[in-house]
């Protein structure tokens, strides 16, 4: 089954083929993702850790003798891995009572695993002496976490966060004659959420080279819209001069189009800058007739802006930005004057098979599927996410609320705050900054308020077109950082919503959390044993609520200006109520592979302009012939009328934002739902299948570029001999690709599997989970063509091909 808009993979072209197109300029930026070697270090043992810790590494400039940071240090023996890459999705799971290792997914990672706790990556890279008298830095968009960097043995930064990336200037430290050796560690002893969150390099790499007069990284771009329908376009940068003489240049910004075609120019600005210094440019352009960035339409311009000396265009920046404008009011949030109901989910970063290291075309698929839900809002939980993702919500159209780690105003935050900001500003998805979630400590005392207004200000000198909210744990309470913080946040306590709107009307509300209904992809008893939960809307925690419990409140009242459900897809870690066995968390809309569980259909019903009729459950029910089985619809449609084997149940009005329900003595055959809505006939049905036949697999496309990063999700199910999708086949598949692609992740979306998503060695395989698994791949670099073969016992098998180019 293909889940994705089947625009999705001409988009991601588009993308690729658009990035081409401005690729022409004075700066390079080169990516630095293949060729890593990787070894475990040990965090408890220095002589296991390249005697880290025993070596004295920092009594002189580049001392780094006899540890694995020396220029020349044999790697030859580590294993060679491709960024973005995730070793903790590698370990095995392990079983403790301690609950910190519970929440993380049982990997074997952290203080009680200091074997598995530290990572060590090398990478050589060579510099064109073309290239001598230029700027270099280098970037590193994620890595988890606590990192350490040296380059040819100096030591040049250091990173605690494991979401907010860094640029580092190594201009002082290249090597125009020899190869370069950048040495990260990484210490993933420590965690930093109470979730998966994967160790290592997980997001990408880049080389920068530029010239010493240049833009700097934090260039906002943002729209002021005018009321004539103009927008102007406000660009606000600083010109850095990093040479050793004062230099004059000059500085002006065009306005493309998405085919390249300039449709504004500023003026061109003339700037002195001072050696070591840097001049702040603020200019300013009118758009005649734009199109405007919306969920429906989410169309991006390009602001190049271009630094010269007398005809040379020696420094060029290009940023992609939407025109659009956002206001929230106390009556809802309003999108270029139009009014949005906030329909979002919460996210971690993982995905089955990967851990957090995904490929780009992973970001574009799973918005794709949130996307084809219904929903319009993606709250990146809880931590930075990743570029990637941001440009997938960029192109997709969907709303941001973008989120700092943690409430804390200490410089170390405060900084990781800035880069959170200045990163992201650009991005027209990001419709609102979080500054944290649910700080028990601080959140309802004197430290909760004045950590939030340090924060609240930081974020309006560093973003004045976008205001805050915080996802706040509490009920009507109005301390702390619910004083101060603009829109206010409700995780959860959704029925004290109404009363903390009538004691404060003119604060907006928003659910930052809602829902929580806990389910397991078709099953449909509580398994304490298997550690599963029926896949119905019936099952939340004490604290949480089901989906019928508080999207009708937030759907019918326009005080509420929406909000995110928990969650849209399960994750690893946080398994609830369960413990081990359960490695996953229940919590998705969809599970860990993207696959949909019934309660999707029910956000789709309510969420989506579109007709949605569905029957649950499934209708293989051998041995309970005669026993009632709940049959539930989730629909749109004005009136239902159900069906087994030709017979009338009854029919039924459906009650907006509800869904209804039959019980059925079960008989195998064809189980029918007949709707209308708006006199227009819908039909669904669920038939009893026979004996698993063959398989089928459904790629999300098969195209591939020959880039070495380019990746397709294949979904694997199996077909009884009329064709029918067998929905509790359980056969474990084997897979073999040959040609042009590799296979870099197996999963099913079964909660309490513990087989492995990564097979370094060997056959990749992976079991069904009630019908489904999935496999994903990787291209290569080389042009031609690149085949699947699934093979399961008892079955035909069946087979994919994709073309690499």
């Amino acid at each position: 089954m293909n889940f994705v808009y089947r625009g999705l993979c001409c988009l991601f072209l588009l993308l690729v083929i658009s990035v081409q197109l401005f690729a022409q300029s004075p700066r390079k930026r080169q990516l630095l993702n293949e060729g890593w070697k990787f070894h475990l270090g040990h965090a408890a043992n220095a002589e296991k850790d390249f005697n880290y810790g025993l070596s004295n590494i920092f009594a002189k400039t580049g001392r780094a003798e006899k540890t694995a940071i020396a220029v020349d240090f044999n790697d030859a023996a580590w294993r060679t891995v491709q960024i973005p890459h995730d070793w903790a999705v590698e370990l095995p799971f392990a079983f403790k009572d301690n609950d910190d290792l519970k929440d993380h997914g049982y990997k074997a990672l952290g203080g009680l695993f200091p074997e598995n706790s530290i990572g060590w990556y090398r990478k050589k890279f060579s510099v064109t002496t073309t290239d001598s008298g230029k700027r270099f830095s280098i970037t590193f968009d994620g890595i988890f976490r606590d990192a350490k960097v040296w380059l040819n043995g100096f030591y040049i930064a250091a990173n605690q966060s494991g979401y907010v990336g860094f640029t580092v200037d190594v201009t002082n430290y290249i090597n125009f004659k020899k190869e370069n050796v950048l040495v990260v560690r990484a210490d993933a002893t420590q965690s930093e959420g109470w979730f998966y969150e994967g160790a290592g390099i997980y997001r990408k790499v880049w080389l920068n080279t530029y010239d010493n007069l240049h833009v700097t990284d934090d260039t906002f771009v943002h729209t002021i819209t005018q009321a004539d329908g103009k927008a102007m376009i406000t660009v606000e940068a600083d010109v850095k001069n990093d040479g050793l003489q004062t230099t004059e240049a000059t500085f002006y910004t065009l306005i493309k189009d998405r085919t390249g075609r300039i449709v504004a120019k500023t003026d061109v600005k003339r700037v002195n800058v001072n050696s070591n210094d840097a001049t702040p440019v603020k200019q300013q352009v009118l758009v005649d007739k734009p199109i405007w960035w919306s969920i429906e339409q989410p169309y991006l311009y390009h602001a190049e802006i271009l630094v010269s000396r007398g005809d040379k265009v020696i420094d060029e920046r290009n940023i992609r930005f939407g025109i659009r404008s956002i206001d929230i009011k106390a009556d809802g949030v309003y999108l270029n004057g139009k009014h949005v109901k906030i329909k979002g989910t919460n996210n971690h970063q993982d995905h089955a098979g990967l851990g957090s290291a995904l490929p780009d075309y992973l970001q574009y698929y799973r918005i794709s599927l949130l996307k084809q839900m219904g929903s319009n809002a993606y709250r990146a939980s809880h931590h930075a996410p990743t570029p990637e993702l941001l440009e997938a919500c960029d192109s997709l159209g969907m709303l941001v609320l973008d989120e700092q780690r943690l409430l804390n105003s200490s410089p170390e935050y405060m900084d990781q705050f800035e880069r959170l900001v200045k990163r992201d500003r650009n991005h027209p998805s990001v419709f609102l900054w979080s500054i944290g979630n649910e700080e028990g400590y601080a959140q309802v005392n004197g430290f909760g308020k004045r950590i939030a207004q340090t924060l609240l200000a930081k974020q309006k000198q560093l973003d004045p077109t976008r205001t805050s909210t915080y996802a706040a744990d509490l009920a009507n309470v109005f301390t702390g950082v619910n004083e101060v913080i603009p829109v206010r946040g409700f995780n959860y306590r959704q029925f004290a919503v109404a009363d903390y709107h009538r004691d404060h009307p003119q604060q907006p509300i928003i659910g930052t959390e809602m829902g929580s209904t806990v389910t397991t992809r078709g099953i449909y008893v509580k398994d304490t044993v298997s550690a599963y939960l029926p896949d119905q809307d019936i099952t939340a925690p004490w604290w949480a609520s089901t989906a019928e419990q508080w999207w009708p409140l937030a759907a019918e009242n326009d005080f509420w200006l929406g909000g995110f459900i928990w969650t849209g897809f399960d994750y690893r870690g946080e398994p609830t109520p369960y413990k081990w066995p359960n490695i996953s968390s229940h919590f998705g809309v969809m599970d860990v592979c993207g696959f949909p569980k019934n309660i999707y259909y029910y956000y789709q019903s309510w969420w989506k302009d579109e007709d949605v009729l569905h029957i649950s459950p499934q209708w293989n029910w051998r041995g309970k012939e005669g026993q009632n089985i709940d049959v539930w619809v989730n629909s749109n449609a004005d009136n239902v009328e159900l069906f087994l084997n030709g017979k009338s149940l009854g029919k039924k009005n459906m009650p907006r934002n509800k869904h209804l329900q039959w019980s059925v003595a079960y008989r195998p055959g064809t189980l029918k739902a007949v709707g209308y809505r708006n006199s227009k006939k819908l039909v669904s049905e669920v038939k009893t299948t026979g004996a698993a036949y063959k398989l089928k697999l459904t790629p999300s496309k098969q195209i591939l570029l020959a880039n070495g990063s380019d990746a397709v999700v294949v979904n694997v199910l199996i077909l009884d001999k009329n064709g029918l999708e067998v929905p509790d086949a359980m056969q474990e598949i084997k897979f073999n690709l040959t040609g042009g692609a590799t296979i870099i992740g197996v999963g099913n979306g079964d909660p309490s599997s513990h087989e492995d998503d990564k097979i370094l060695t060997g056959q990749w395989k992976r079991k069904l989970f009630n019908g489904h698994c999935q496999v994903i791949l990787q291209s290569g670099k080389k042009v031609g063509n690149a085949t699947l073969n699934a093979t399961a016992d008892g079955v035909k098998g069946a087979a994919v091909q994709f073309a690499v180019k």
